[in-house]
């Protein structure tokens, strides 16, 4: 949640000072505090992150992983653990800043999104061994 809030604010910011200053040029230096128009969605959007962020949910069943999220736009994901290709675990710079790791499910569908973030990176591994190990066991009948 935190690096999805800085995110919002660093962009939300350079959103508010690009087109305030744009607008003075352009237009005057009335028409700059339009520029806070920006600063009005970061105050909108810094809620609706703690919402989304809320929402993600991801389960081992039985036979399958389920992943859910959205608020508004609910989505659930269920991966067979036979269908499992490759179970990756990425961390970019600000995840490793913040000691966070995600753990990306790739199938032969191209359009699973499969994804679970916001893990610490212990725990990405031993999810990512363990689904590794759930889609050999699996998939060996194939």
């Amino acid at each position: 949640l935190t690096v999805r809030r800085l995110l919002l604010v660093m962009w939300m910011l350079l959103l508010a000072g690009v087109t305030a200053l744009l607008l003075w040029l352009l237009a005057g230096p009335v028409w700059a505090a339009a520029g806070a128009l920006w600063l009005v969605v970061l105050a909108w959007g810094w809620g609706l992150l703690e919402r989304n962020w809320r929402s993600w949910r991801y389960a081992e069943r039985a036979d399958d992983l389920l992943i859910s999220r959205g608020v508004l736009w609910q989505g659930q994901i269920v991966v067979p653990y036979g269908r499992m290709q490759l179970v990756e675990v990425t961390s970019g710079p600000l995840e490793r800043r913040f000691g966070l790791a995600s753990v990306q499910l790739h199938t032969a569908a191209a359009a699973t999104d499969a994804k679970i973030p916001g893990l610490l990176p212990a725990d990405a591994e031993r999810l990512r061994d363990r689904l590794t190990e759930l889609g050999e066991a699996r998939s060996a009948g194939l």
